[in-house]
């Protein structure tokens, strides 16, 4: 077996690849052949010292998600055998402590943190729905109750979580527009079958603000979905709040600026933080993967693939991602 190791705190180019006798399995545990790991802005950040709650210090391997092939099966495991297609679990990779990641060609886990994967999903994709599915369903249905007919502002258009909120927002019956900061994204984005926004803002326009608030008939969206949440764009979100609309903020890609909240107040909105994580332990998780897994397998949902990279190009994969012109899900594969 083979995974990758970030030495040292910095660029792509502290990732190595470190190889390793072919793990056996304890008892309880599954050994699982990686097919599919999914890249996401937060193994970039653990790699450059940005996420040290989840990646420890170096050497520490990466990785929130994964999934594939049982190889191995240890004592005392009774529901899963060796060739069984399997998805690891959203706390897969945390119960095995900090910097213990996916990226790997070869997962030693708890049976019990692996979950069975439905015929339909191609094995490329195994390990890379959690993060964009789970982070939106998570937040636009569970935590905020989503109803038939809201507006939904989905910023990061192009990202696979933004995509997959839209696709989640559609299935509820609701309204989705998405921004993203690149016009010429937005006819990428209109071709694309996935990309079931109902309508597309490039926020580089002027007027970007006026645009949106107008496809509301002028009442503002009832949620705002932003892994962006800094400076004037926070502000003008603000503004496009609904009454009593919510702001999700669930990641930090902006830089801190000053921000007016007399918007807040005056519309009795709110402005709120979202944690994948809050989803483990919760009771919910188990028909959370459910409801995933069927609606991919069904076709109701359907993954953006932008790109995949062997895991032994694990550094050009993470200077590709670097550069933000991709569309949909960057995915390892080994």
């Amino acid at each position: 077996m083979y995974r990758v190791v970030v030495n040292a705190f910095g660029g792509p180019e502290q990732l190595s690849i470190i190889e390793a006798p072919d793990p056996s399995p304890g008892e309880g545990d599954v050994v699982v052949r990686l097919t599919s790991i999914g890249m996401n802005h937060a193994d970039l950040m653990a790699r450059r010292g940005d996420y040290k709650l989840s990646s420890g210090s170096p050497p520490f391997t990466p990785g929130l998600e994964g999934g594939g092939i049982i190889t191995a099966v240890g004592p005392n495991v009774t529901d899963r055998q060796t060739g069984q297609r399997v998805v690891l679990s959203l706390d897969a990779p945390t119960s095995k402590g900090r910097g213990q990641g996916t990226y790997q060609s070869h997962y030693v886990v708890a049976a019990s943190k692996t979950l069975p994967a439905p015929e339909a999903l191609p094995d490329q994709i195994l390990g890379a729905l959690w993060l964009p599915y789970l982070t939106a369903w998570g937040c636009l249905i569970w935590k905020q109750n989503l109803q038939p007919g809201q507006r939904v502002l989905i910023s990061a258009a192009s990202s696979s979580v933004a995509i997959a909120a839209a696709q989640i927002a559609k299935h509820y019956g609701s309204l989705a527009v998405g921004t993203t900061t690149q016009a010429q994204k937005v006819a990428k984005l209109e071709a694309m079958p996935e990309a079931c926004y109902d309508h597309l803002i490039a926020t580089s326009q002027d007027n970007w603000y006026r645009q949106a608030k107008q496809l509301t008939g002028g009442k503002g969206f009832d949620v705002i979905f932003d892994p962006v949440a800094a400076g004037d764009f926070l502000n003008q979100e603000i503004r496009l709040l609904a009454e009593y609309g919510a702001l999700w903020i669930y990641g930090l890609l902006g830089r801190p600026g000053t921000v007016d909240i007399t918007p807040i107040i005056r519309k009795r909105a709110s402005i709120r933080g979202w944690l994948l994580n809050e989803l483990i332990g919760s009771g919910v998780e188990a028909g959370a993967y459910r409801h995933v897994l069927e609606r991919v397998a069904d076709g109701s949902y359907r993954l953006p693939v932008a790109a995949t990279f062997p895991l032994k190009d694990v550094r050009q994969a993470h200077e590709f991602m670097e550069q933000g012109q991709h569309i949909g899900k960057l995915i390892l594969v080994s």
